[in-house]
């Protein structure tokens, strides 16, 4: 039970630190955007330990090859949209806009639940009950995402030019380390 809760804890890293990206950045509806967030890399955590399980020798060596190339892709991706955005709006002199539609919802969940993919395939030859494990990964990724998206908060009187730049280049980080880790 404490593997897996180390487990779950590694695993939520990315999470905590994509939605404290994004709380510095969205203004209106935090409480929504909090909520949204946690369930997307929470149901993602939940979700990709189970796939990897039961794909475990085909997806394993499939995804093992390319994972950290899909997260390191669309981290620098979402950390490009959000520093394009800021200066969007600071030409534009208006309040910038985040927004968490569906489609980056959907990125967001895929790129901090790549590592739970290749994690579910080793707790299958671990002979780990996946519904439990999956269970503790999501739920303290859920967490973990509401904390960081909260955490924030003490950065408020920063200009929003600056954190969005500032959280940009968190995400793009992310990415670099991700592939670093897997490279080396």
């Amino acid at each position: 039970m404490l593997d897996i809760i180390m487990l779950a804890l590694a695993l939520s890293v990315d999470a905590f630190v994509v939605s404290f990206s994004y709380g510095l950045i969205i203004k209106k509806g935090k409480g929504k955007s909090a909520l949204k967030l946690a369930l997307a890399t929470g149901g993602g955590q939940f979700i990709m330990p189970i796939i990897g399980w039961f794909g475990a020798k085909q997806i394993y060596s499939t995804i093992a090859a390319i994972d950290h190339w899909i997260a390191f892709f669309v981290f620098v991706m979402l950390g490009i949209k959000i520093i394009a955005d800021s200066k969007h709006a600071q030409c534009k002199e208006s309040t910038p806009k985040a927004k968490l539609s569906l489609k980056v919802l959907f990125f967001i969940a895929i790129a901090t639940s790549i590592d739970a993919l290749v994690s579910g395939s080793v707790l299958y030859f671990m002979n780990i009950n996946i519904w439990k494990a999956s269970s503790i990964i999501g739920i303290t990724t859920f967490m973990l995402s509401i904390l960081g998206f909260n955490f924030c908060r003490m950065f408020k009187k920063i200009k929003t030019a600056y954190l969005e730049v500032f959280s940009g280049l968190i995400l793009i980080l992310l990415g670099v380390k991700v592939l670093f880790e897997h490279l080396s």
